[in-house]
């Protein structure tokens, strides 16, 4: 019998009332609120709010809510010495995968009470970005930042990173890039959290497991790509030459093009902007590089293979991230700050699914291809009488 492996692609497997993508209009909407409303007006903290509990907060909301997540950012002394004891090079995502099932051995779990499922939630988004910039000082032979309770989410995670308040601008760009990433429907590392979920696991487990789907070149490891293309391309002027030889060959352009999208990325089209300013901010070439490699790019795929490609969230993100001094294996490690917010509001949307329930657990069916010796299976021969 012929299968086709289609990754679930076009499937519906649940419903959602967290996020929706028209592709065909490049439109992303957060709990009914479209993207582009949300990084012209909204911060990270009110969009966080908004994907968790399905509605933008009043003042007095938002500020419980900030003040709960800035308690919130601390994590145990033992985390950070368990940091110490790992190999410098260790992949951070592997740490962060690590750390985060880890925060199961500090804090309660309640998968019962689902009140209590948000405020492992905020505990969770608190405490992802302290991991992170934690790992990158520890690995660097630096103490850990304490985390500054005057910052914003966004400020808070720079400043641990490098040890200096970032300027009102760049804290600003940061933001924006983290309302961008929050959430993006049933993506595989949404699927995985709620496929773990769907077990009655709890929020820790299941956002672990996402950070091992997200850690996946095919997934979360694209922005990392496009900046190695860069870096390769090195200079404006040597980008025509060198994506006409890729395409030559056949070979992918990282950050072209999407599997859901059919038009601009509305991500990419924000990211774009802010490249732009960032780039007029640092002097640095890389968003002028990006954009040819985009123009080109598009240009090649219509007069060769008469098709339309766009970019996507990755391409400017790449050089913004770089600008903004962030290595470049914390990129994926920095989507998981964002995107934290998605899982956990899938994970409770999975746990407490109230308009629509469904099954307890997730239990695809599969085609059998392999070996078939007939109705009565394979016969089984000792050890000594195999050839």
């Amino acid at each position: 019998m012929e299968t086709k492996n289609i990754g679930l692609r076009g499937i519906e497997v649940a419903d959602t009332r967290i996020s929706n993508i028209d592709g065909e209009k490049g439109k992303l909407i957060y709990r009914g609120f479209d993207i582009l409303d949300l990084t012209e007006n909204s911060t990270f903290e009110e969009t966080a709010y908004l994907l968790l509990y399905d509605d933008l907060p009043t003042k007095t909301q938002l500020d419980e809510f900030n003040a709960k997540l800035v308690d919130a950012r601390y994590i145990p002394k033992q985390m950070q010495k368990n940091m110490g004891n790992w190999r410098k090079d260790a992949d951070p995502m592997d740490m962060l995968q690590a750390f985060v099932a880890a925060l199961a051995g500090y804090y309660d779990e309640e998968f019962a009470n689902k009140e209590a499922s948000y405020e492992k939630a905020i505990n969770l988004i608190a405490k992802v970005p302290t991991i992170v910039a934690s790992w990158h000082r520890i690995r660097n032979g630096l103490d850990p930042v304490e985390p500054d309770s005057s910052l914003s989410h966004a400020a808070n995670f720079l400043y641990m990173m490098f040890g200096e308040k970032p300027d009102s601008e760049v804290e600003k760009i940061f933001d924006v890039c983290l309302i961008l990433h929050a959430d993006h429907t049933f993506n595989a590392s949404t699927f995985t959290a709620r496929q773990v979920a769907s077990t009655r696991a709890h929020m820790y487990s299941a956002s672990s497991a996402a950070i091992g789907a997200l850690s996946g070149e095919l997934h979360g490891g694209a922005n990392t790509e496009v900046m190695k293309m860069l870096l390769e391309i090195g200079e404006i002027g040597k980008v025509e030459d060198w994506i006409k030889e890729k395409m030559k060959n056949n070979e992918r352009i990282m950050g072209m093009g999407h599997a859901v999208y059919k038009t601009y990325d509305p991500r990419a089209q924000v990211l774009k902007e802010l490249s732009r300013k960032l780039a007029a901010k640092t002097k640095d070439p890389w968003f002028d590089i990006t954009e040819k490699v985009e123009t080109v790019t598009i240009s090649e795929m219509k007069s060769q293979k008469d098709r339309d490609i766009y970019p996507n969230v990755d391409l400017y993100s790449a050089s913004l991230y770089y600008m903004l001094k962030i290595p470049m294996d914390l990129n994926t490690p920095i989507f998981a700050i964002s995107r934290v917010v998605g899982w956990a509001a899938h994970i409770i949307e999975e746990k407490f699914a109230e308009a629509a329930p469904k099954p307890a657990l997730y239990r695809p069916k599969a085609t059998y291809v392999g070996k078939y010796c007939g109705p009565e299976g394979c016969e089984y021969k000792t050890l000594d009488l195999r050839k």
